[in-house]
Order: C-alpha cells, then structure tokens, then sequence
C-alpha cells in the first residue's frame, strides 16, 4: 500500500511540477506574482474538454494546439495588462489587477461550463498498468510522461536555444540586456506566453487525471506558490523537485494520518522551506537580477 501511495504521490508530484513552472518562469524574469495562473491552468483543461466532447480529439493530440492559443494569449495577456500594470502601477497594483483577472476567468467560465466538475475520459480512461501490487491507471502514466517531458523540453530551450539565453540574460541584467539590443518588453511578453502554454499544457494532464471546476483556480494559483518556494524560483528543474515533494507529502498524509490533514502539511512545509532555505532547495536560477 505504501508503494502504491509513493506512485500515486509522484503522479499528482509532476502534475504539481508542470502546474507551477510557468509560475516560477514569470515570476523569476519578471518578478511578477500571476495570481490568474490558476484560471490559465483551468482554461487548459476546459480547452482539451471542449475539444475532446466536440470534436473528439484526443487530448494528448490536442496538446500542441492547445499550448499555442494559449501561448498566444499569455503573449497578448502581457503586452497589454501586466505592461501596463507593472509600467505605471506598483507590484502590489499587479497582484490585485491579476487576482482580478482570475475572478473574471473563473466567472466565465461558471457561466460557460457550469459549476459541475468536468473530466477528460478518452478512450483508455480506464485502462491501466500492473507492476507488482502496484497499478496505475493509462491516463496517469500519460500526465506523468507529458510533465516530464515538457520539463525537459522546457529546461533545455532555457539552457541551449538563443531565446532561452536572451530570457536569462534579460532575468538576470535588465538594463545591460537593453543595451546589447534585447527588446525587453518582446522578451518578457515571450516569457508570459510561455508561462500561459505551459499553464495550458498542466490544465490537460490534469483533466486526464482528475475532474476539476471554475473555483479550482485558486487551488492550483496556491499550489504553484508552495512548488517554487520549495523548489527555487525559475527553475524547471525546481518545479520540478519542489512538486514531486509536495505530491508526495499530501498522498503519504492522506494514507497516514488522514485526509483531511493533506493541506496543513503542505502549509507546515511551507513554512519551515521559508525558515530554513528562502531560496528553495535550488536556489534562484535568476538571483542576479533581484
């Protein structure tokens, strides 16, 4: 039983991890706190539903046209709104003006979808894997699997690709950046859009793996917070660690001590994270530039 909590806690860990990168990526080159990334989450998964229950496409398929719109949208979202707010207003202005946003989002999509929860039930839905005494189920090794290698995929564009450098260069040295050419307010709008597609991207593991509604984009906005204060801020690698942590804290306290008793461990582990290692356990990625 412990093994298969141990699974089923590095399951909900990468659905943690890919939720939050896009949170620790926005926040660590633009130092903005998105408090609507959890409506971006949700419109992920609503936009695989919608596209699963109208056209039939399946939702790993409608993966990449889903990242798209909403890497498209988190581009627009940025040059508009979060310019703006942060040119003319202060972070705390941004905090309220983006939490505002999710309130519209979440809102919307009450009046589009309902309150009922929503799930993605392709066609494996119900089919799964033994090891053992172990089982998981089809669609939970496919969100695991899409986690991990959009983390990959995501780490390794920051690392090795022109953009990727450009977005650290602009992280860490804003102004030395502006002056070898890098168009800043390009870069950081890139940055959004990226985060979006990667919100987007968790929204559709996560309607693989469980049901979810409009007021889960709270959950999701706070989960993220908790991922990169334990793992460092704009690191996929961070996300990364900082989420199989957590997920595997809230199913061994679920199993062991009680279902009621998930989120006060994660709060407790928060906590202790900001006492011990403000960083998180990796640190900054982008610590030069605050």
């Amino acid at each position: 039983m412990t093994m298969q909590t141990l699974v089923d806690g590095l399951v909900l860990g990468g659905l943690f991890s890919l939720s939050a990168v896009g949170f620790s990526l926005l926040f660590g080159v633009l130092g903005v706190v998105n408090l609507s990334h959890g409506a971006f989450v949700l419109i992920g998964g609503y936009a695989a539903y919608t596209l699963h229950e109208k056209l039939g496409l399946d939702p790993l398929l409608a993966l990449p046209v889903i990242m798209l719109g909403m890497f498209c949208l988190g581009y627009a979202f940025q040059r508009s709104v979060i310019q703006w707010a942060t040119k003319r207003a202060s972070l705390l202005a941004s905090m309220l003006l983006t939490y505002g946003f999710a309130l519209m989002i979440r809102n919307a999509l009450v009046l589009i979808y309902s309150p009922d929860f929503k799930s993605v039930t392709p066609a494996y839905a119900f089919d799964s894997l033994s090891f053992g005494e172990v089982t998981v189920g089809l669609t939970r090794v496919a969100a695991l699997l899409v986690s991990i290698v959009l983390l990959a995929a995501l780490a390794a564009t920051l690392r090795y690709s022109n953009i990727g450098r450009t977005i650290r260069a602009t992280a860490q040295q804003e102004q030395a950046a502006a002056l070898c050419g890098v168009n800043i307010r390009h870069v950081f709008a890139l940055t959004s859009g990226l985060s979006a597609a990667f919100a987007g991207a968790a929204g559709v593991a996560i309607g693989l793996v469980m049901p979810f509604s409009p007021p889960d984009e709270t959950l999701w906005t706070v989960n993220a917070f908790v991922v990169v204060t334990l793992g460092g801020i704009g690191s996929p690698a961070g996300a990364l660690v900082g989420g199989l942590i957590l997920g595997v804290v809230n199913t061994m306290t679920a199993q062991l001590i009680g279902a009621a008793f998930p989120n006060a461990m994660m709060f407790l582990l928060l906590v202790l994270m900001l006492v011990v290692r403000p960083a998180g356990l990796l640190g900054n990625s982008f610590k030069g530039s605050r």
